[in-house]
């Protein structure tokens, strides 16, 4: 076994020379690409590694955990095929069982793979192969676990406006029609916010908090923002028209936002949010919530394979930026 340093200076660990004896691969067939993709070349390539697979179709989260509490004793890793909201449904039992993660990117945004830099199925068979894990993350709201971002406000409507027909015809292209919908639904709110040992208020029509790099189909939550960086990125966004949102949109995207007076930007370990009127809370493109809410994160909290030197995991310092 090789000992390697992570992004934040932790070793990471790699098992390049001792694969994984035996996997469970959870595939959400009702996923933008569960149904159609073509993973057998790929199940073949682990079996040819010597690796034993187990698959589970499974379109809930209960008969998952069940599974894997059942067998985890046996298993090695478990890889989880499907879109951001199926991964994140693992995410609790692979903690409390200290279950690694691998995924395979079959959603539609794919935010999770983003932000450890997988960026196709065939690289994402590669990482398993390969072996190298890493510990990243995970955020907390109101109890619930997340990897990549909670939204209240704005990007909840974007969600909503979601068609599932549409996800699988448009693919990321769909979350641009959402988003011109949800302008059209989208309210103001008074934002409550005590940030570590900070407190601040604000009115808002989209907040967010992150604790992953990436969201809503590779926007980013904070230019800097890491998956191991053990701390949670913030931002709201003040009330604007809409030809002000067009203009700050490519800032957004690139998570530049302290480039807008338009923003609040903010990073903690633990955030409190309390708003008038409440709101729904979204994590990871599902509803988890409503306001008022504790966030925290927990570092280091789970072992996942990913890309050897993957840059989306590496500091701005160590990217030479």
């Amino acid at each position: 076994m090789e000992v390697h340093l992570s992004g934040n200076g932790e070793p990471a660990i790699s098992s390049a020379h001792k694969n994984p004896r035996r996997v469970l691969l959870v595939v959400n067939p009702k996923s933008r690409n569960g149904a159609e993709a073509d993973i057998d070349s790929g199940l073949a390539r682990l079996r040819a590694d010597g690796i034993e697979v187990e698959i589970l179709h499974s379109e809930g989260p209960e008969e998952t955990e069940a599974v894997i509490r059942q067998s985890h004793k046996n298993l090695d890793l478990v890889i989880v095929g499907g879109g951001d909201g199926t991964i994140s449904s693992t995410a609790r039992v692979l903690k409390e069982c200290q279950l690694a993660l691998a995924i395979l990117p079959l959603g539609t945004a794919n935010d999770l793979a983003r932000s450890l830099g997988i960026v196709d199925l065939e690289q994402a068979f590669d990482v398993i192969i390969g072996n190298h894990r890493q510990l990243i993350d995970l955020g907390v709201v109101n109890g619930h676990y997340f990897f990549n971002v909670a939204n209240m406000g704005l990007g909840v409507k974007v969600t909503e406006a979601q068609d599932s027909e549409i996800k699988k015809r448009w693919g990321v292209l769909s979350y641009l029609r959402a988003f011109f919908i949800a302008l059209r639904r989208t309210q103001k709110f008074r934002v409550d916010l005590a940030l570590d040992e900070e407190r601040c208020q604000m009115r808002s029509i989209q907040l967010a908090v992150g604790n992953g790099r990436y969201y809503g189909g590779g926007n980013l939550v904070a230019e800097n923002a890491r998956i191991n960086d053990a701390k949670l990125n913030l931002y709201s966004l003040r009330p604007r028209g809409l030809l002000e949102l067009l203009g700050m949109a490519f800032l957004l995207r690139g998570g530049k936002h302290h480039l807008t007076e338009g923003v609040f930007n903010a990073s903690a370990q633990r955030i409190e949010v309390e708003t008038k009127p409440r709101v729904q809370i979204h994590a990871d493109g599902e509803p988890v919530a409503e306001t008022p809410a504790t966030f925290s994160v927990i570092p280091r909290a789970l072992e996942v394979l990913v890309p050897r030197n993957s840059e989306e995991l590496l500091s701005r310092k160590e990217r030479g930026q």
